[in-house]
């Protein structure tokens, strides 16, 4: 791929693209934490989905207070979050997400951040690609973060649009359009797969301790659909014809089918790992950070603290390896 040239007299122009994922997004403030620690001045940033949202409030110039506030999420202020609106377009309307944004942007448009942003979002119809560099910053980032099935997608100059993980889930490509000579790339997405897809929702202690908490309400949710399931498997079950038999059969010797929330949230993390793979393999960054987790579920935004350190040591010993002047001369000598 051929990069823009940089002149010897001038500063590389440095993009940050950040990534969708969720709770795993928080990681994203230890990122940036660490490569403003390290004296590196970014000049352009685009984000999908959490990424999108992060990305919007550091172009405020507001992340600390940002992570402060999550710093202070539990469950139960997590499941405040979940306005749920069933039975429209998405289980959740976004409101409480917008006015979280809009409490740590003071700026009505785009345009009127301290630096460069771009969100990414996917016109639902079509299926392009919809890169928002201008007008409303929370309208974009509503638009940015809209998880199929989970958000209730957003109208916007003509489109219907959904978050930007189904096209572009680490927008390095937009970062370059903005003007980046050097991009550095955070994925949070390369370790949720392998065998951890069915765990999001699944768990445990939370599942068992959380009547006042959004994965208590997803997981009573769940346990509606399987008492739903259960009673049909009865009726099934209770027949005295061939197709009985057959389910009987069946019912005995399979586990037990995941919820709607679980194939829900895996086949995202699946699309969105491979789609990963894909876009960077084509726009490939100058540097690209993975923090490690795997392990952090989709809503755990009450482990703030252990995924925003993450972010931060992981880039750290990263950056600690490189050097852009380095990264500088490779580029000039790319024509």
């Amino acid at each position: 791929m051929t990069r823009q040239t940089i002149s010897s007299g001038n500063r590389p122009k440095i993009g940050l693209a950040l990534g969708s994922g969720s709770a795993r997004g928080l990681a994203h403030l230890g990122v940036i934490r660490a490569i403003e620690d390290a004296s590196i001045e970014v000049d352009f940033i685009a984000g999908t989905s959490i990424g999108a949202l992060i990305g919007a409030i550091h172009a405020a110039g507001k992340l600390d207070d940002l992570e402060a506030t999550f710093q202070t999420f539990d469950w139960k202020k997590t499941a405040s979050f979940f306005d749920v609106v069933l039975p429209k377009s998405g289980l959740l309307d976004g409101a409480k997400v917008s006015e979280l944004v809009r409490t740590h942007i003071h700026a009505d448009t785009i345009e009127m951040l301290a630096k460069p942003f771009a969100a990414v979002a996917t016109d639902i119809v079509s299926g392009e690609e919809v890169v928002i560099r201008y007008g409303d910053v929370i309208e974009a980032v509503r638009a940015s973060i809209s998880v199929p099935g989970i958000f209730t997608p957003v109208r916007s100059n003509g489109h219907i649009l959904v978050d930007g993980g189904l096209v572009n889930p680490v927008p390095v490509s937009v970062a370059r359009a903005m003007g980046a000579d050097i991009v550095i790339a955070v994925d949070l997405n390369h370790e949720i797969i392998s065998g951890k897809n069915m765990k999001p929702l699944r768990d445990t202690k939370a599942a068992h301790s959380a009547s006042d908490n959004a994965a208590g309400r997803f997981s009573r949710w769940g346990g509606d659909f399987r008492l739903s399931m259960k009673g049909i498997k009865q009726k099934l079950l209770a027949g005295n014809n061939p197709v009985s038999a057959q389910f009987s059969r069946w019912a005995s010797t399979e586990e037990p089918l995941p919820n709607i929330f679980e194939v829900l949230l895996a086949s995202i993390n699946i699309m969105e790992v491979r789609i990963t793979q894909s876009r960077l393999g084509l726009d490939q960054p100058d540097i690209i950070i993975q923090p490690p987790l795997g392990h952090i579920r989709f809503l755990e935004f009450s482990r703030a603290e252990e995924i925003i350190a993450i972010g931060y040591e992981h880039t750290q010993r990263q950056l600690a390896t490189l050097s852009l002047h380095t990264i500088s001369k490779r580029n000039t000598a790319t024509r």
